[in-house]
């Protein structure tokens, strides 16, 4: 292969209980990208549309992610990349997660895949440090792997592949304001009082095995936040009515995408993703702020090639 086009999909980050570990990757939004082999070594950032991002390697999400995995390998050829945005920045949606790993896997496949989808989680969190000052992987392993995923431990990083149940919708809002990562993190506290950790390591358990075992009404009960939600709320316009609306309307949860603004709604059934999916309009309708929403099926593949 001289030339592949890659698609990388948004992904719903923390999923109310599963701060920093948690993720799921959905459908009908994500990023597209082109890479293609040059006879000039190294990583080279070419076109960039739908964003205004760097073209420095060092300085672009993508560029370092792309770069990690072509120096693990240092072949006798060069790659270039396009880049066409999608996902805007700071939307809560993984825009930069969807940059990192699919240049990872762009770069792999070019090298002839020596790394596993697995493998490259940990070259992809270096971009993704770029964007968030850390290398979390919560929205880059969904991404990459496709479904949900559960980071059990970053040192040594330790991923395990969580099932989708087929009748489970998600629904994302996402109002056409930005949050950067850095702000929603410093609205919260190092510590959190026994009590609420409590809570949410009940949550997180309830969780995982209602998503094991198909149990919607647990994955519903599951999905609560003691410890971030309320704290970030504040940042994002009109969450307690959105939150109300798609609670009356079925959805089994509702909560904050990522660091925000984007908000998400996990629902039984594709009906009642719908009428989640009115509600949502509803409310922000009767505002001054534009918005759009995402009703999609779990996204089992991740990051694919076109």
């Amino acid at each position: 292969m001289e030339e592949i086009k890659v698609f990388c999909p948004a992904t719903i980050a923390n999923l109310n209980c599963g701060f920093d570990v948690l993720g799921v990757c959905i459908n009908g939004i994500g990023d597209e990208m082109i890479f293609r082999k040059t006879n000039q070594k190294g990583i080279k950032i070419v076109k960039i549309e739908g964003a205004n991002l760097p073209y420095e390697t060092h300085l672009n999400v993508a560029g370092v992610a792309a770069q990690a995995v072509y120096n693990a390998i240092n072949p006798s050829f060069g790659i270039e990349i396009e880049i066409y945005k999608k996902i805007k920045a700071g939307s809560g949606i993984g825009s930069s997660s969807a940059s990192a790993a699919g240049a990872a896997f762009g770069v792999n496949e070019l090298l002839g895949k020596p790394f596993t989808k697995k493998e490259l989680i940990g070259f992809a969190i270096k971009g993704e440090a770029l964007a968030s000052g850390s290398e979390h992987a919560d929205n880059v392993a969904p991404c990459m792997l496709g479904g949900f995923t559960l980071i059990r431990s970053y040192n040594p990083l330790d991923i395990i592949e969580i099932p989708a149940p087929k009748s489970l919708y998600a629904v994302v809002l996402h109002p056409h304001i930005e949050i950067k990562t850095a702000d929603a993190r410093a609205l919260l506290s190092p510590n959190v009082s026994l009590k609420n950790a409590v809570e949410q390591s009940g949550n997180l358990a309830g969780l995982i095995a209602g998503l094991y075992t198909s149990d919607y009404q647990l994955i519903g009960r599951s999905l609560i936040d003691k410890l971030v939600e309320p704290l970030r709320k504040q940042l994002i316009p009109y969450f307690d009515e959105v939150k109300t609306g798609v609670e009356n309307a079925g959805a089994l949860g509702f909560g904050i995408s990522g660091a925000g603004p984007s908000m998400f709604a996990l629902c039984y059934g594709e009906d009642t993703a719908n009428k989640v999916n009115q509600a949502m309009n509803i409310v922000y309708s009767n505002t001054k702020i534009s918005f759009d929403v995402y009703l999609s099926s779990v996204n089992t593949k991740g990051v694919e090639l076109l």
